[in-house]
């Protein structure tokens, strides 16, 4: 599967809420039914499922021909979220007349790439009366415009600094065109009575660079892990003994601590549920699943920086087009472990995809992702995975387009194997 795709899922991914909507446009076309938590679920091999909580996460399991108590699972991994400025509850005011509107940063953002960019107001909206919430996009309708350098003479050598409360807020119009709040800017607005809004970058994704090298976009950090392990996912032709799927959890970017982020039940809970479908009993049922399973966590990886070079522990600087990234970190903020990482490599060398190794510098903290979490709740073995990339948490990221279909064939070597 091409890049180009890609660019779709992302253009059409605009928040969690409405990267899970794509999603489950993208299974329900390929045969996937819905599973409702509160309904019984009765389930048989071959069965093609998935199951939304909050609207911000998601499952998708293709039943394998093996109970999951003998076959196990094969599992991938993401998040759907991605850092950016939320709307807070009572957002709107006036700031020397002009309608400006109050935001909390989500997530680690990486706070000056947000200057001077057409911002678009998308998420969702809980109208009153309506039986579920609408997902919506606005138009281009704000901006957080930087200060003259006239008025900041040291800016550029002595660094820019800025304040979330006071120097974040986006404006959105002059006071003298009159009062100005959700029912002005959002389809139904007037009829809010809650709502989960972010501002967004209105440039749309897109294939860049001189020979079309580069996939430039908002979000890349983890919606290009969602897309891949979504796609190898649909390009399984028939079931395998083993059941297979991914889960796509909210949440990830601020720790991962709700009802629908990865250190919730939930992951566990359906895993249990499907076991049970499938005719596993006792209390040893599930442990005996995860023990013949495997979990791979996709998120994106430190590509080597060109102008930051010094950054990288020089032995495992991962490049563009050099294919899936294996990260390791022996304090367990990857759960990655000899085994782990040499039954990835494996995969990669399946599909005919050459792999990279990712560890961070000792003189500098490292990240984390869902993996750690999954593999101590669940007690299965995990690897950490991410394609490399630059500009980790701005407001426009950056990949490779080569590193596309190169990750999606090794996760499907995974799912198939």
């Amino acid at each position: 599967m091409s890049a180009t795709d890609l660019v779709d899922f992302l253009n059409a991914s605009l928040t969690p809420w409405h990267a899970v909507a794509e999603v489950r446009r993208r299974l329900e076309a390929a045969g996937y039914r819905e599973l409702g938590e509160g309904d019984a679920w009765t389930l048989r091999a071959g069965d093609k499922v998935f199951v939304v909580r909050a609207g911000t996460t998601i499952a998708a399991f293709e039943l394998g021909t093996e109970a999951p108590e003998t076959g196990g699972f094969h599992l991938i991994g993401a998040h759907t979220d991605s850092p950016n400025l939320r709307l807070k509850p009572q957002p709107f005011a006036v700031k020397s007349s002009q309608h400006v509107a109050g935001v909390e940063p989500y997530g680690g953002v990486l706070l000056h790439t947000w200057l001077d960019r057409d911002l678009i107001l998308a998420g969702r909206v809980f109208r009153r009366g309506a039986d579920r919430p609408a997902l919506i996009a606005t138009a281009p309708i704000a901006r957080v415009p930087s200060l003259a350098i006239h008025l900041d003479r040291g800016v550029n050598t002595d660094g820019l600094k800025l304040n979330p409360q006071t120097q974040l807020p986006p404006v959105l119009g002059l006071e003298s065109g009159g009062a100005l709040g959700l029912a002005n800017l959002v389809p139904g607005g007037g009829d809010a009575i809650g709502f989960d809004l972010a501002f967004v970058d209105a440039q749309p994704a897109a294939i860049v660079g001189a020979r079309g090298e580069y996939v430039m976009s908002g979000r890349l950090d983890n919606l290009a892990s969602c897309h891949a392990a979504l796609t190898a996912l649909l390009a399984c032709e028939a079931p395998g003994a083993h059941t297979r799927g991914v889960v796509l959890y909210d949440h990830e970017e601020c720790g991962s601590q709700s009802a629908q982020g990865a250190q919730s039940a939930f992951l566990r809970d359906v895993l249990a549920r499907l076991v049970h479908a499938r005719g596993g009993s006792g209390v040893d049922a599930l442990p005996r699943a995860t023990h013949h399973s495997f979990f791979v966590s996709a998120d994106m990886a430190h590509a080597i920086h060109p102008s930051y070079a010094d950054k990288h522990e020089p032995a495992h600087a991962p490049i563009f087009g050099g294919g899936p990234v294996i990260k390791v970190n022996v304090n367990q903020r990857y759960a990655t472990d000899g085994e782990s990482a040499a039954r990835f490599a494996g995969w990669c060398e399946a599909a005919g995809v050459a792999f990279q190794r990712f560890v961070t510098r000792s003189d500098l903290a490292c990240g984390s992702t869902i993996g750690p979490i999954t593999a101590a709740l669940l007690g299965m073995r995990t690897v950490d995975v991410g394609n490399p990339m630059l500009s980790m948490h701005s407001a426009r990221e950056m990949c490779a387009a080569a590193d596309v279909p190169a990750m999606i064939a090794a996760l499907g070597a995974f799912l198939r194997n």
